[in-house]
């Protein structure tokens, strides 16, 4: 075969992923990533993420559904539930042909604060934590930490407690052993002990030493009564966590990516949300369109505010009967005909660490969003891989759009692995595919990801839910 025949064969037979950069408009880009970093630098905590969330669905036609006696086609709805997870919906046509849906979660690796977890020692006052989700832990210490979150007083009365995200507030500190006295030697996951996790939380005594037990906690407990009127019992009826303080960051001299904590997965929950937002106000779908927001996936999606709970199928039922659809006994029905992009971050391929990628099935950064047909791990264990023919319709979809897509999988086989909830909507019958942003350092407490893939996931999921022959 001539070269130029080859060359033109090649063209026609061979898969070849693309730099989103040598097509995508940039001016797009950057004013899309410039409004998500504003949701990331907000949204520390998933309660903080709901709220932003909220605030942008109400200014853009949505109403909250227990304020509705009927729906009608076209109607914008939303419900929360624990302040934790959200869903969102636009009535389309016909409720009963099922639902194009696009899912995500909110919460994300932390230090939850212990029930009662204030402890004084060696004259310093610190707060003892559980750490959330998988974490290295090495990679929390001798960070800014901020102490966010809700507590519910003896009174019954709920405060949010935020300090150290403003730039004038103290930070706490999970502070290590300095390299001259640290002879510890091992893996890494042994050496570093969850245990370990305590935050440096105040140093001045209340009184001088000896005269009551505790004063440098009695100080840090004062300061906090004064702030926010709490006492130490509140702490049992709080979620109280640890998170980073940093400020989200252009990264590289292109300003191409940007470095954050919690990614994972707020940015699949941001761009899923605004591509509903943004579909058009005047129309109604010819589907139902819907996003999920969850809790606890970090954790295997369990309680009421997680994937595997059943408030999410109550809204649907409540949307089947608002919309006067005599059809509540078909919700597993109506689940069948439904389908479902689930959205959350993929591996991006590192070149550092080569080894623990197979680098043709991985995704890359700035290549466009990343699907994933299957997870799992250990022999594609807990996942719940998506068919041919969806697949098919779904790259379909894309290919005709415009949108760039490249295969991803969550590292070579055998050397790690990964679930998300799809697999929980499959056992109800939706059809579903994995698909969402690649991410460097995912789980640390500063992730990467690409300005052009997040605009590109945008741009899929919305693509997705305008149901354009999907």
């Amino acid at each position: 075969m001539k070269k130029e025949e080859a060359k033109k064969l090649s063209e026609q037979l061979v898969y070849k992923r693309k730099n989103l950069w040598l097509s995508l408009e940039g001016e797009n880009v950057f004013a899309y990533a410039k409004e998500y970093m504003k949701f990331i630098d907000r949204a520390k905590t998933e309660r903080l993420a709901v709220d932003f969330l909220v605030e942008y669905l109400v200014e853009r036609g949505f109403k909250p559904l227990e304020s509705l006696d009927r729906v009608e086609k076209g109607e914008r709805v939303y419900i929360t539930r624990d302040g934790k997870s959200l869903v969102a919906a636009v009535l389309g046509e016909n409720l009963a042909e099922g639902i194009d849906m696009v899912t995500a979660h909110l919460d994300a690796p932390r230090l939850d604060l212990k029930p009662y977890p204030l402890v004084e020692d060696s004259e310093l006052a610190i707060l003892k934590t559980h750490y959330y989700g998988g974490v290295k832990k090495y990679q929390w210490l001798n960070i800014p930490l901020a102490f966010v979150g809700t507590v519910v007083k003896k009174d019954g009365t709920v405060i949010d407690v935020s300090i150290g995200l403003d730039s004038g507030d103290p930070v706490f500190v999970i502070s290590d052993l300095l390299p001259h006295l640290d002879g510890r030697e091992g893996d890494f996951r042994k050496v570093f002990q969850g245990k370990d996790l305590n935050a440096l939380s105040a140093s001045i005594p209340a009184t001088e030493p000896g005269e009551i037990e505790n004063p440098v906690k009695l100080t840090f407990l004062k300061l906090l009564n004064e702030k926010y009127g709490m006492v130490e019992e509140d702490f049992y009826s709080a979620d109280f966590q640890l998170v980073p303080a940093f400020e989200a960051r252009d990264i590289g001299l292109d300003r191409s990516m940007i470095g954050a904590y919690a990614h994972d997965d707020r940015v699949c929950s941001y761009t899923a949300l605004t591509a509903l937002a943004d579909l058009v106000e005047s129309a109604v779908p010819s589907r139902t369109t819907m996003v999920l927001l969850f809790d606890r996936e970090e954790i295997g999606s369990e309680g009421v505010t997680g994937a595997k709970s059943r408030f999410w199928v109550t809204f649907i039922e409540r949307l089947l009967n608002l919309s006067m659809i005599d059809e509540m006994y078909s919700i597993d029905f109506l689940l069948e005909r439904s389908r479902m992009l689930s959205g959350d971050v993929a591996a991006a391929f590192d070149p550092t660490f080569k080894d623990v990628y197979d680098p043709v099935n991985t995704a890359k950064l700035g290549y466009g969003i990343a699907i994933s047909k299957y997870t799992g791990s250990r022999g594609k264990s807990a996942t719940s891989e998506a068919s041919a023919e969806f697949v098919g319709k779904v790259r379909a979809l894309f290919n005709r759009k415009g949108i760039h897509w490249q295969n991803a999988m969550l590292g070579e086989v055998d050397k790690g692995g990964g679930g998300t909830v799809a697999k929980f909507f499959a056992e109800k019958g939706v059809t579903v595919l994995d698909a969402g942003v690649p991410v460097l350092g995912m789980h640390s407490p500063y992730e990467i990801i690409s300005k052009a893939d997040l605009y590109e996931t945008y741009r899929a999921y919305k693509a997705f839910l305008e149901g354009d022959d999907v």
